[in-house]
């Protein structure tokens, strides 16, 4: 009998464990961003419309916003060297990083650096496509990259 308490309790509380991880990876950490007229491109206020984000205190990578921009601002800018944009969780669902991969693959959208560096090792990118949708994530540089 006492197995039995033992292994039903045991089996409650990794359920519950799991439950909650869960929670702290998917949800937890992430705060919503929707008040941003504009973000910083090299330096310089780029004005933005739409803005729908997320952003964490915990990790610089966890940055993902989709907005609207004019395209022509980046059109003599540098095309971003390799522009990985990374998976968002599931229910933020502007942030579809299969279809922005894709779409980067067949040429329909570019990606630019926006800020080199901006965290150690870190660079902040935009992807902008030619209707002015825009998306914006953090990835690793080569400083890491290359190790």
């Amino acid at each position: 009998m006492k197995g039995k308490t033992f292994s039903i309790g045991l089996g409650v509380f990794c359920f519950l464990f799991g439950v909650t991880l869960f929670y702290f990876q998917v949800f937890a950490f992430y705060s919503k961003v929707s008040d941003l007229d504009y973000i910083k491109f090299e330096g310089l206020p780029i004005a933005v419309s739409n803005y729908r984000g997320i952003d964490s205190d915990t990790s610089a990578l966890k940055l993902r916003g989709c907005f609207n921009v004019d395209p022509n601002l980046f059109s003599t800018k540098p095309l971003a060297a390799n522009p990985t944009p990374l998976a968002a969780p599931f229910w933020f669902d502007c942030f579809d990083y299969e279809y922005l991969s894709n779409e980067l693959e067949s040429g329909d959208a570019r990606a630019y650096v926006a800020q080199p560096n901006e965290y150690d090792g870190i660079d902040r990118l935009v992807l902008v496509f030619a209707s002015g949708e825009a998306y914006q994530w953090r990835q690793l540089n080569s400083k890491y990259l290359d190790k």
